[in-house]
């Protein structure tokens, strides 16, 4: 009983005094937006390989509000976020380092029989105009429109980038998505179904890409991209953190985002 008390106080003692021995068995989570996230995970793979010591975990999407709400509150250490941060988020002493550049891409149902569309045809989709995919010289087929929350990052650089958005009234036909990975789900899932999110290569799988106006989203001519980035309070960079931001930013993690459709942005 004596030799467990004495090593008890002994571990303690190393953890009070050296709290940096604390941090490296705690796990670090990257909390947040939904963007980007497969992208994300391959990176994190990437980095567990270089940096084994360290116990990383790439959640499922919180949305940049959730992530911002950990990282503030310093239930969490570093987020992911896939929007500039408001003056009111700033005055938390958050620091937003972007990392990529993810295009935002509409892809529909395989089903709809269309594979490209002008911007101004997209506007009379979403506004609940256009009906039926044969109208667009697609299948007898009744378009069902997925779209975001309002605060949705890709809906916000869709209103401020792609033509006819700004002012753009959605259908109230349209399911509300509350997660880029249930608007994937659900254009996979549903026949005659579009929606839009973060592009990723993985989207090319059991979905239609759709082409706006002859470009493709990884083309330079596509106008919409959403900017994901880490935040971190503060004065709370530790070792961890900075390990693996120093890793998002290198040449092996870039090539890992390019191979995901991302543009890396460099630090």
């Amino acid at each position: 009983m004596r030799i467990l008390t004495v090593s008890l106080f002994v571990s303690l003692f190393v953890i009070f005094f050296h709290p940096e021995n604390a941090s490296a068995q705690s796990e670090l989570k990257v909390v947040g937006t939904g963007d980007g996230l497969e992208m994300l995970r391959e990176i994190g793979e990437g980095f567990s390989a270089e940096h084994p010591d360290i116990q990383l975990s790439i959640p499922p999407s919180i949305g940049s509000g959730g992530g911002i709400a950990a990282v503030s509150s310093g239930t969490e250490r570093l987020g992911r976020v896939a929007r500039p941060l408001k003056d009111s988020e700033v005055e938390y002493g958050l620091v937003y380092l972007p990392i990529a550049k993810i295009p935002s891409a509409i892809f529909a149902h395989p089903s709809a029989g269309i594979e490209e569309l002008t911007s101004e045809e997209l506007v009379k989709l979403y506004s609940g105009e256009i009906k039926n995919w044969s109208e667009l010289g697609g299948a007898d087929m009744r378009v069902r429109l997925v779209r975001r929350e309002d605060a949705d990052s890709t809906l916000q650089v869709l209103r401020a980038s792609m033509p006819g958005w700004n002012d753009l009234e959605i259908s109230r036909r349209s399911k509300t998505a509350l997660t880029t990975q249930d608007a994937v789900s659900t254009a996979r899932d549903e026949k005659g179904a579009i929606a839009f999110g973060p592009y990723a290569r993985p989207l090319e799988e059991g979905l239609t890409i759709v082409k706006i106006n002859g470009a493709h989203p990884t083309d330079e001519t596509y106008p919409s991209a959403v900017t994901l980035a880490l935040i971190y309070k503060d004065g709370t960079l530790d070792d961890q953190m900075k390990a693996f931001i120093d890793f998002s930013h290198s040449d092996k993690a870039h090539e890992l985002m390019k191979n995901y459709g991302g543009v890396p942005i460099k630090k």
